[in-house]
């Protein structure tokens, strides 16, 4: 006799004989079990001890609505905005995609820096957890690049000249400035090339680092546990 749950939902038999397949030859029920039962002390609960959290959200977020915003965009100076202006006007929800990108970047650079500072307030950068406030010190910096690289995608004037200024100061560095300008603009100017290097930034290497930085992250976490606050 078929429950009424299988027939209100046909497809999670389905589903549950896929996992049991999958268990059947992976058996990851009990190494997963193990990741997912660890016990959260009590003052971890505490709301602020969430920014951590709700930041690598809102980055899986931006990874799936940059995604898709990929598939429209056009990284060239005659099509970068009249690509952004067709996902705005044009994509079925093309102006939504691109505002939750939009307002998620900004939430995850926030929460970010709000995350550093509870870090740092409650004392859990000190020893033996160093290496996992330096590797935040770095995945912050990593947020701040994603925001610059992508403000110059839409190449209107807004983005153009900000992105001129920023590019400007990382020239004025001492010793390496005018390394650090020429890498980033791709000679001496903002141009189309430094438009196709932004945008190469944006969505290969900086997703790329960030994802190594991150499992460090979680993985020294995982180890030595969540600091307890001074």
């Amino acid at each position: 006799m078929t429950s009424n749950w299988t027939t209100r939902a046909p497809w999670k038999p389905l589903l549950l004989r896929a996992v049991d397949w999958t268990e059947e030859r992976f058996h990851l029920k009990e190494p997963l079990g193990k990741v997912l039962s660890k016990p959260v002390p009590m003052f971890a609960t505490a709301w602020y001890y969430c920014l951590g959290g709700i930041s690598f959200a809102l980055f899986a977020v931006l990874g799936i609505t940059g995604i898709m915003l990929a598939f429209y965009y056009q990284p060239t100076p005659e099509g970068a905005y009249a690509s952004i202006q067709y996902i705005e006007n044009e994509v079925l929800f093309g102006s939504a995609i691109r505002a939750i990108h939009h307002w998620s970047a900004n939430g995850m650079v926030v929460l970010v820096v709000a995350h550093m500072l509870r870090v740092f307030i409650t004392g859990a950068f000190k020893p033996p957890r160093e290496l996992n406030w330096m590797s935040g010190v770095f995945l912050l910096v990593i947020t701040l690049a994603f925001g610059l690289t992508g403000y110059l995608l839409p190449w209107d004037q807004t983005a153009f000249w900000a992105s001129t200024v920023a590019t400007e100061i990382a020239g004025a560095e001492p010793g390496i400035g005018n390394l650090a300008l020429v890498f980033l603009r791709g000679g001496w100017e903002v141009t189309a090339v430094t438009l196709s290097r932004f945008f190469a930034l944006h969505v290969l290497v900086l997703p790329a680092v960030i994802i190594l930085f991150l499992v460090a992250h979680f993985f020294m976490i995982r180890r030595q546990g969540i600091a307890r606050p001074l």
